[in-house]
């Protein structure tokens, strides 16, 4: 076990020293769900908060919730990243050759993405409480909370981010996939406009999209405070979810390695 802590410490610190290298992804990645959508977005449709259905003071308040997820979904679609260029130089076939297990190279990413996931989260709770007053009406038990959902609405989606990486053969074709993921899940969500405004079939989908679960839990510990129901429910989903992901990445894993 000491060895295996050992090699996932090892392989999730070489992720760090890469990120730290590329200054300007790292900076981007942290601006651009800030300025794109929490404050241009946010503040050019303001005026969409008068729209039925939306219970919140303002519409950045309402996004605010939005922002996070929506950061926890690029950064979990993005996950698998490094793998596939370590697949495609013929890093991976040498690691996968080393006297270390395999299991550390999946752990070591869960680590990695989840730990910059939270440092993201953090960074717009942030800065929506200095520059708009958003703060969490549940505490600071609730800003624990809002990472845990986050944590685990990102588990599952690192976990299908390294079953595309390990599937999918060059990485022209996983980013153009994740870039047709990325805006359906977003918009057939509540991430930027209640489910009551929604057209009847876009608001029937988004009923499986797990990223509303995780949106509206957020939002309830923000705007609301404690909705135990709520909670409870999302719990269950995001544990489905990350159950059903992890168990399909576990297969595709062990037949390409195998």
């Amino acid at each position: 076990m000491k060895l295996f802590i050992q090699e996932t410490m090892a392989l999730t610190m070489r992720s760090v020293k890469r990120l730290s290298r590329e200054r300007i992804s790292m900076i981007f990645g942290l601006i651009q769900p800030m300025l794109f959508w929490l404050i241009l977005f946010g503040n050019l449709f303001q005026k969409t908060a008068q729209i039925p259905g939306f219970q919140a003071p303002n519409y950045i308040t309402f996004l605010t919730a939005g922002v996070v997820v929506m950061t926890v979904l690029n950064s979990g679609l993005s996950g698998g990243v490094d793998l596939l260029f370590d697949k495609e130089s013929g890093f991976l076939e040498r690691l996968l050759s080393a006297p270390i297990s395999r299991n550390s190279l999946i752990y070591s990413r869960f680590i990695f993405v989840m730990g910059i996931t939270s440092v993201q989260i953090l960074i717009i709770l942030l800065v929506a409480f200095i520059l708009f007053g958003v703060y969490p009406h549940s505490g600071l038990v609730g800003l624990a909370f809002i990472m845990l959902v986050g944590l685990l609405f990102g588990l599952g989606l690192i976990a299908i981010s390294l079953t595309l990486a390990f599937a999918i053969k060059g990485h022209g074709n996983f980013f153009a996939l994740m870039g047709f993921l990325t805006l359906p899940l977003i918009f057939l969500s509540t991430a930027l406009v209640p489910i009551q405004a929604m057209p009847d079939w876009m608001a029937f989908l988004a009923g499986f999209n797990p990223m509303t679960y995780a949106i509206e839990a957020v939002r309830d510990l923000i705007i609301g405070g404690w909705a135990w129901g709520g909670i409870v429910r999302v719990l269950v989903i995001l544990l489905a979810f990350d159950a059903v992901s992890i168990g399909l990445s576990s297969r595709v894993f062990h037949r390409q390695m195998g």
